[in-house]
């Protein structure tokens, strides 16, 4: 019997709260009970019934006709019901919540959160949750290059970028430089396909194309300097870390912006300085 998937097992014995299952009438050894309110009408000694297994609320293995919103290995999007000393409990279907212990989170869980998890079996052979999901995203998306996707971020590495859940279940990356304003993990994005690897994860863009984008740039760079007193100490010779800070914006991007409210007369812009022309 497998903890955590849906299988066929077969009525082996019936009691007054409920059935027993096993693998195999012949199996002794390991049965499990179907409370009686599980009991499809009309059941009886050898027949096979589909159920799900996991651990009760005093850790006894227990079956299910229930259907989880996940499985062993799977991804899914669920819902925090409360927060304990320990870690916090997510709404999976069954009448169990699903532990997510503090260890297992990117970041800390409110009630009413929705995360993305995958399931797995701890130590203990309990079934609990966990936001470290790279290892469990699917990397045969139906996208291409050029294709529109929605997603959540479920990491953030200053190293790489963000980590995406494509529809809650594909591996994808918005890579370090395609990064623009603030992000944070939970947040869910609309992007742009950019790449499909060779082992079928995405490369993902939150920007335009550039003569898209150069326009919302330029309409952005206008809207901070009207926020700042029509200046901002960023200019040609700024770090690209600087520029960032302030604008949101790649160094070049900040400079296709910048140079397009040049042509237009609408700033002027210094080594370490850009202001509004009024």
């Amino acid at each position: 019997m497998l903890f955590g998937q849906k299988q066929t097992l077969v009525i082996v014995k019936k009691v007054e709260f409920g059935v027993y299952l096993a693998t195999s009438m012949e199996d002794r050894e390991n049965r499990v009970l179907l409370p009686g309110k599980q009991v499809p009408a009309g059941a009886n000694v050898g027949d096979e019934i589909e159920v799900f297994l996991y651990k009760d609320s005093q850790d006894r293995p227990i079956a299910t006709t229930n259907t989880p919103k996940l499985t062993l290995g799977e991804t899914a999007r669920l819902k925090v019901v409360s927060v304990g000393k320990v870690g916090a409990f997510l709404d999976w279907g069954l009448e169990k919540d699903l532990f997510l212990p503090f260890r297992e989170q990117i970041v800390k869980v409110k009630e009413g959160d929705e995360v993305i998890v995958a399931l797995y079996l701890d130590k203990s052979s309990r079934l609990c949750a966990t936001m470290r999901i790279y290892p469990y995203l699917s990397t045969e998306s139906p996208y291409q290059a050029e294709d529109e996707v929605t997603g959540t971020i479920y990491e953030i590495s200053q190293n790489f970028g963000a980590f995406v859940a494509v529809d809650d279940k594909y591996s994808a990356l918005i890579a370090k430089k395609e990064l623009y304003g603030e992000l944070k993990v939970l947040q869910q994005v609309s992007a742009r396909v950019i790449k499909v690897k060779e082992d079928g994860k995405l490369d993902l863009s939150i920007r335009q194309k550039a003569h898209i984008q150069m326009d919302t740039d330029a309409q952005a760079l206008l809207e901070l300097l009207a926020q700042n007193g029509g200046k901002l100490p960023i200019g040609d010779k700024s770090t690209p870390d600087k520029i960032r800070k302030w604008t949101g914006m790649s160094k070049n991007e900040f400079k296709r912006a910048a140079g397009r409210l040049y042509k237009e007369r609408k700033v002027m812009v210094e080594a370490e300085q850009i202001f509004a022309v009024r």
